[in-house]
């Protein structure tokens, strides 16, 4: 089977695309040669990324279980990037079976695959949308049909925020979407940080750059004002294997690449 034979017909398979790039990190199989090729040039600079790009992955399933558990209800995850295994709902429905789950992305890549995937799939629901514009999200009759913005319920930034430029002004993207939660409503985050790998920064922005989506590399300080007033839960800002490790090998990740190349963080709205 050819990448075309595998791809949907408006996708441009000449172009890396990031969200196939990081499904390669992840040992994904929706990813095609260019993407692949950069994705192997991304390795050859920092090969810790494949592990960072995993255990944000982790990450993931682990603040779902915890908001799960802790009586959150209700999930947006924006940008969700390409289905994988441990989706929100899948973690999520496991404690709560009949929790609502919205998926919001703009990746053309994403969509024809996510609706493929979740087709009949109960509570769960994919929109598209885009990042820079919150109030398409935030007020979009779809999402407002399934999420009860006046009960609590967690938004989901995982690995997305490092796609926005400067001159989207993150910061007051991020702050739109903070407002928009109630009390008891909750902000994951995770972000591509700078401080822990400064000389990979550079090679590795040029390779996104020429991709679909580039990428931007924040410091922890910058990362950790995306959470403005919020309380982050304990263990505050950490690299993405040091928040809440499960397992004896999330520990031993944790241990052996302690750099946070990765800095994610679950904050709740007082």
């Amino acid at each position: 089977m050819t990448d075309r034979d595998r791809a949907p017909e408006s996708v441009d398979l000449s172009t890396p695309n990031a969200a196939r790039m990081y499904d390669f990190f992840l040992g994904g199989k929706d990813n095609l040669a260019p993407d692949r090729a950069a994705a192997e040039m991304v390795l050859q600079i920092a090969p810790q990324i494949r592990i960072a790009a995993q255990q944000n992955r982790a990450f993931l399933g682990r603040a779902v279980r915890y908001l799960a558990e802790a009586g959150i209800r209700q999930f947006l995850d924006v940008g969700t990037g390409l289905p994988t295994q441990n989706n929100v709902h899948q973690v999520a429905h496991a404690v709560v079976p009949d929790a609502p789950v919205v998926y919001v992305d703009n990746d053309p890549v994403v969509l024809a695959h996510g609706r493929a995937i979740l087709a009949g799939s109960k509570n769960v629901h994919i929109v598209q949308a885009d990042l820079r514009r919150p109030e398409e999200i935030l007020e979009n009759p779809e999402v407002r049909e399934r999420i009860d913005f006046d009960r609590p319920f967690a938004i989901l930034l995982v690995a997305i925020v490092h796609f926005l430029q400067d001159a989207d002004d993150p910061e007051k993207i991020v702050a739109r979407f903070r407002d928009a939660l109630p009390p008891g409503g909750h902000l994951v985050l995770s972000h591509v940080c700078g401080d822990a790998l400064p000389e990979a920064v550079a090679p590795v922005t040029e390779i996104y750059r020429r991709s679909s989506t580039p990428i931007i590399t924040r410091s922890t300080e910058r990362i950790r004002g995306f959470f403005g007033d919020l309380e982050l839960v304990e263990p505050g800002l950490a690299n993405v294997s040091a928040w809440r490790p499960d397992t004896v090998e999330a520990k031993r990740v944790n241990e052996r690449y302690p750099q946070g190349y990765f800095l994610a963080g679950v904050a709740r709205k007082p």
